[in-house]
């Protein structure tokens, strides 16, 4: 039976796998083209030799006009979020109106609405 042995990596080995990993490489793709054997092998690399968070982090980089146009989106969306409350509130106050008038007198005015009596 073959055993085979530890392999064991330069750290310029190591440190340009991991380059190309922080450029988006897969874990899986470099694996297979530099033959590494664990996923957990690169894994420790980039957690050793990494930019510290350079894949993890996103970074927006956005100019005064972008900002001042997010900032009146969000406004707009808040404006919008309020008028369709309001809008269920109204929908929810003239069911229920009709409701406790078709109770009170007697007919289903859901039915008969534009019928003449």
């Amino acid at each position: 039976m073959i055993t085979e042995h530890p392999r064991r990596y330069s750290q310029a080995f190591k440190q340009k796998v991991v380059r190309e990993y922080e450029t988006g490489e897969s874990i899986y793709r470099l694996r297979k083209k530099y033959g590494i054997g664990a996923h957990r092998t690169v894994e420790q690399w980039v957690r050793r030799y990494g930019r510290s968070g350079y894949r993890s982090e996103l970074v927006i980089i956005q100019t005064v006009d972008d900002q001042l146009e997010v900032q009146a989106m969000k406004q707009r969306i808040t404006e919008l979020e309020a008028a369709l409350a309001q809008s269920v509130l109204d929908n929810r106050m003239l069911t229920t109106t009709i409701d406790v008038a078709s109770q009170s007198l007697e007919i289903d005015l859901k039915k008969n609405f534009g019928k003449r009596s």
